[in-house]
């Protein structure tokens, strides 16, 4: 899966950056560089989608449909 998402970068009072995304409530990223908080919230976004994924495949009937939906 492909997507798209809002990156918010700060300088973190500690040194470095950290990132948050208001897309995906409780994603957030830190690197020393602004590149590397990008990539480290990228890495989150996805744990948290994988994550709540199989949490709600455990709980689904087998007789559930799935389906692909397409947002633009």
């Amino acid at each position: 899966m492909k997507a798209d998402f809002t990156a918010i970068v700060e300088p973190a009072p500690e040194g470095g950056y950290w990132a948050v995304c208001p897309e995906v409530p409780g994603a957030n990223g830190q690197g020393e560089t602004v590149e590397e908080a990008i990539d480290s919230l990228g890495q989150a976004i996805s744990l948290l989608f994988e994550d709540r994924r199989a949490d709600v495949l455990r709980g689904l009937p087998k007789d559930a449909i799935q389906a692909t939906v397409s947002v633009s």
